[in-house]
């Protein structure tokens, strides 16, 4: 019996999710806008954080939810202020890392479908009503 290869595979795997998160956290290492929302210092557990969410929400490595419980992401980012800005910054440097990499462009697009959603649900400040959360 064979198993159809799962979208992790198809995108690449462990190697494809690494390249594409680092290459995201390089370019947020030096954002004036999404920099400031991380401690000072080091990235790389946030970097490490995504890259197994990634990879376990594609069908990868559990890793994350063994670690991290379950993602329950509009709760894990609330005390940041993710208004349109925010967003539309993440979504610009995540589309320009995925530029970065080996992927088919259909694969490419169902991972860019899903990160647009996600960027869009990750957004807690109404941009109509300053300070207040959605």
């Amino acid at each position: 019996m064979t198993t159809e290869p799962t979208p992790y595979e198809l995108f690449g795997g462990a190697d494809f999710f690494h390249s594409l998160v680092h290459s995201f956290y390089a370019k947020v290492a030096t954002d004036e806008i999404l920099r400031p929302m991380y401690p000072p210092g080091d990235l790389a557990p946030a970097e490490d954080r995504l890259r197994m969410f990634l990879e376990q929400y594609w069908g990868g490595p559990k890793t994350y939810g063994e670690q991290r419980g379950h993602p329950r992401l509009r709760m894990r980012h609330a005390d940041f202020h993710v208004d349109s800005k925010a967003r539309d910054r993440w979504l610009v440097l995540m589309h320009a890392a995925l530029e970065e990499q080996d992927i088919a462009q259909e694969y490419g697009q169902e991972l860019w479908d899903y990160l647009a959603s996600a960027a869009f649900a990750m957004q807690n400040v109404d941009d109509d009503l300053p300070g207040a959360t959605t």
